[in-house]
Order: structure tokens, then sequence, then C-alpha cells
């Protein structure tokens, strides 16, 4: 698909996408509930929502570990609140949580916890998603497939929309920042089967692209899927 001439203007809406794949037709259920313990997948390039109940856990696997999986989250009561880092790096004090930390939404409260974390630790909150502009700025004269429109796509897959696409929760992404403030963009350092463990303190709507970034080393050049599962 040819990329319209005036796409930084079009869509008016920065909730709607700016092309589609089949994130739009491949919802994990109609209203994104899901089947508790079952393993869903994330295929390469593609977003997934699903909704997770207070006190329920979702967790996300980097099945094969070299996988970027850009994470969001959404208040199920209100999704003008949501996952936000720059109101959640202040409330950890770093740039990176931890386990036992508590993920901060726009409203400064936490809407999940980080209860276990088998890779290295190395994540980023920095970064904005990739989106269609990016790849334009790389060189790109067709539509690429990219985290932004993933996650539009995965929340319209279940009946619910965005007003904005939130910085997300970017899992393994490793982006060092160097001692001249200046930073790399790095391949992950996580091993296949690695997985991230967060638990709801809100009832949530988890969105998750397979970022489908392949001109910068964070996928190996190559994105991969992801899976994951909400367990009670």
């Amino acid at each position: 698909m040819k990329i319209h001439q005036h796409i930084h203007d079009i869509p008016a809406a920065n909730g709607s996408p700016c092309g589609q794949n089949a994130t739009l037709h491949a919802p994990i259920s109609a209203d994104g509930t899901p089947e508790l313990g079952r393993l869903y997948q994330v295929p390469a390039r593609q977003g997934r929502a699903v909704r997770v109940a207070k006190g329920q856990t979702i967790e996300v696997i980097n099945t094969h570990g070299t996988q970027v999986c850009d994470f969001w989250a959404f208040s199920a009561a209100n999704t003008s609140e949501f996952m936000s880092w720059e109101h959640g790096r202040a409330m950890i004090s770093r740039v990176i949580p931890k386990v036992g930390d508590p993920l901060g939404t726009n409203r400064r409260r936490a809407i999940l916890t980080l209860t276990e974390d088998t890779s290295p630790g190395i994540h980023d909150t920095l970064m904005s998603a990739c989106d269609l502009f990016r790849y334009i700025n790389f060189g790109v004269k067709e539509y690429h497939d990219n985290c932004a429109d993933n996650l539009r796509m995965a929340m319209m897959a279940i009946g619910q929309s965005v007003l904005e696409v939130p910085q997300p929760f970017n899992l393994w992404m490793n982006i060092p920042v160097k001692a001249d403030w200046s930073v790399d963009w790095l391949p992950p350092v996580s091993k296949a089967g690695d997985k991230v463990r967060m638990r709801a303190d809100m009832d949530c709507i988890c969105a998750m692209s397979a970022c489908p970034q392949d001109m910068i080393p964070i996928n190996n050049m190559m994105p991969v899927d992801l899976h994951f599962r909400v367990v009670a």
C-alpha cells in the first residue's frame, strides 16, 4: 500500500491507524476476555489485546528470546487512564522497573505490579512506539507494520478505542544510555522462554505488539512471534 502524500496530516484522530494488517480481524475473543491459563500467540508484526481482571496476572513470554514486546495497559473503566511512563518513572525513581515495583498510570496509581522477570531485567521506558512516521523517516515508500497501529487495531478488534498512543513498556528492548547521554539501539539480552509477569491492580485492558522493527537491531533485524497468558 502506497503511503498517502499527506499522511502526516491524516488521519485527524491519533487513535486511528494509518494502515491495516491482520491484527484488526484476529482478536482473542470478541471483547478480549481470555480463557484463563490458555497460551495465546502474538504473531510477528501484529498486536493483540486482552482483558485482565484485578488480581489476575498476565504473563508475557519472549518465545525466541530476540523479540521486543511493546506493552500497554488501560483502565477497563476508563481508557483515558493508562500506564504512563512519564508518571511511572517518578513513582519508582528509576527508568527500568524491578520486581515488586508498581507500574503507574497518568493518574499516579498502580495499574499493574511487576511480580516476576526471568530475563536480565533490561527493558525500556524511554522510547515511543514505532509508527508509520518513523518508517517514513527511514525512507520507506509503502506502508510498514508498526507498533502504534498494532495497538490501535488490537483495541478496535475487541470493540475499544484509544485517544492517543501512550509510550509503551518496551519489554526486552535494549536501549542503553551512554556516558555522553546518547543512546544505542541494541538487540535484546534475553533468552528464549524468558517471561515477565504483572499482576493487575485494577480491571484493565492490556495490549501487546510483537514489534515489527526490522531496520535497526532491536529485534535482531528479524521480528518473530511472542506468547502470553492470563492466570488467576
